[in-house]
């Protein structure tokens, strides 16, 4: 199969997956190896840039997925009409922070770094699929546990959970825990 037929089938695979696809499904469709499909996406890419183009090619959540540049996010929210309201508010973002650099952490562990209630942000955070419940705690009332999801990483273009900055020292975290990127960094589970 030739070259530009190749990319024009990753083009496409790509457009019509609402899932980030896998790099081994890219290259069983393309009948190739991995490193093969790795450097016809790459080389798709760089196409996609070079000719500037309004879509992109972005590794995110374990695959890759096409969407827009992130430039011309203000026009096409306002032509869709969507608002901002659709964005995260500083709650949710702070209690986001917490569960993807403590994770897997219960409500009350993030009450405790907030300081203040976090029931209806979880709900909401949980409604947008951000996070998920991962199971419960062993000990008294069996809190239910809380870690990032897939789409955590899609929402912020992440490849995965070492892609998070890392905490400067006033943001540490406390004692005994370990910040994001480190070796006991806990990875978003594939859904089930």
């Amino acid at each position: 199969m030739e070259r530009s037929l190749q990319k024009q089938l990753i083009e496409a695979f790509l457009f019509l997956k609402e899932e980030p696809a896998k790099l081994s499904a890219i290259a069983e469709l393309l009948d190739v190896t991995v490193e093969e499909a790795r450097a016809l996406i790459a080389e798709l890419q760089a196409d996609l840039d070079g000719a500037a183009r309004g879509i992109r090619i972005y590794e995110v959540a374990g695959g890759f997925q096409m969407g827009t540049r992130p430039e011309l996010a203000p026009y096409l929210e306002a032509a869709l009409g969507e608002e901002e309201s659709g964005s995260l508010s500083q709650a949710a973002m702070e209690t986001l922070a917490i569960i993807a650099y403590k994770q897997p952490v219960t409500r009350m562990e993030i009450e405790s770094v907030r300081g203040v209630k976090c029931d209806h942000v979880l709900e909401n955070l949980l409604k947008r699929k951000l996070i998920r419940i991962s199971g419960r705690k062993e000990g008294p009332g069996r809190p239910l546990i809380y870690t990032t999801s897939p789409e955590f990483l899609k929402y912020f273009g992440l490849k995965d959970l070492n892609d998070l900055p890392p905490l400067s020292k006033n943001q540490a975290p406390e004692a005994g825990e370990e910040k994001a990127g480190s070796e006991g960094q806990k990875p978003v589970p594939e859904e089930q």
